[in-house]
This record gives C-alpha cells, structure tokens and sequence, in this order.
C-alpha cells in the first residue's frame, strides 16, 4: 500500500480512553440522576460525538436533554480532567515516530473536541507528528459521513487514493468507505474483529506496528 497520508483515529486507536469515557458517562448519568448505563453500552457509543452517544444510550431524549447531558460530561470532565488523563496505547509513539520520519503525512480525524484532543496530544507529546487534526467541532458532519476526510483532502491537496484512514470502530471504516479512501481497522479498541470485518474493512490488524507493513517505504 503506497499511501503516504494516513488519517488516524484517536480515541481507541492511538489512546486508550475507554475507561474515561465510560466513567464519565456514569458520572454524568448519576449527577443527572438517569439510569445507568453499562461499561458495554457506553462503550459502544465511542467513536461517535457526545450528542449522539446520548441520544443511542437514551433514545427517548430530546435535543435539549441530549445538549444538557452532553454540557454536564463536559462540567464533569473538567473538573476531574487529571483524573481522566488516559494512557497511549503500546507503541504508538515509536510506531508515529517511524511513519514521520519515513516521510508519511500524518493527521486526526476524531469525534472529540479540538480542544480535549488537543490537550490528550499534548500531554504525550504526539502532536508534532500530526499536520491536521479535525476534531468534532471541525465538522457539521460527523461519522461515518465521510465530511473528516474530505475536508483534510481539500486541506492537504491530495486524492482519496492517496489517502488511508486507520481506527478502531465502524464508524471509522465507514467513513473511510464514503469517502472513497482506504481503511484499516484495529482490533485493540473497541469494537470487535467482527464488526470490522462487517464494516468491510480493506484490512484489519491487531497491532500497531502491523502498520508498518501495510505503508510502503
């Protein structure tokens, strides 16, 4: 694969943030006085934005008690933010600091906020690997459409077929998909080979330094 740019997820593919979000849901579920939600449930909602993860965990919420979930999180994870700082997966410093130095173009398509991923990526000193980083408020258009990486073709000048995009759920390789792009999927996140495969992922790998192989020097 000759792909040279390659859009990476974040949450659950180059950080292991599970246990943050699914503590702060819960959190904010108490706060609110809602029921609880399990870990599984919560975790299912990763990779899509706030708003939605609360619309799929309460089906029955109107936009207004969506937002209103969606601002107390926020509250929540302000106020515990050391607390919820979580860890990179294994490798993944060494593995971006390869694919950089091999002349690959490197950036972030998540669901969080530019401002939240900003300070994860910071935190552990990755963010001078990345040229661009669209978080969720970059877009009107979330995951799975394919609006994260046509805005960064447009950014960067570059084609579809010039482009691969690497993350950990579904909504990922479907992005990918609409967009015409090549996709990897990661089973270290959290979404199951499986539903992977169901995504129709080009390819599917259970390590990151798999990656390595996939990107042509």
């Amino acid at each position: 694969m000759n792909n040279k740019v390659i859009i990476f997820d974040f949450d659950g593919t180059l950080c292991d943030t599970r246990k943050t979000i699914v503590t702060a849901f819960r959190a904010t579920m108490e706060r609110l006085g809602l029921p609880l939600r399990s870990e599984a449930e919560c975790g299912a909602t990763i990779g899509l934005t706030l708003f939605d993860g609360f619309k799929v965990l309460y089906p029955e919420f109107s936009d207004a008690e969506a937002e209103r979930a969606v601002d107390t999180y926020r509250a929540i994870f302000a106020e515990r933010r050391k607390e919820f700082m979580p860890e990179l997966f294994p490798n993944v410093r060494e593995v971006l600091d390869t694919l950089y130095n091999r002349g690959c173009v490197l950036t972030i398509a998540s669901s969080r906020l530019s401002e939240s991923l900003m300070l994860f990526m910071r935190e552990h000193k990755i963010d001078g690997y990345f040229s661009y980083v669209v978080g969720a408020d970059s877009v009107t258009k979330h995951k799975p459409d394919a609006e994260p990486v046509l805005k960064t073709l447009r950014e960067l000048g570059v084609v579809a077929s010039e482009v691969m995009v690497v993350g950990d759920m579904p909504v990922d390789i479907l992005m990918a998909r609409n967009a015409g792009a090549r996709n990897v999927g990661v089973t270290w996140g959290n979404a199951s080979r499986e539903e992977l495969e169901a995504a129709c992922a080009d390819h599917i790998i259970d390590s990151i330094e798999q990656l390595l192989t996939l990107v042509a020097e």
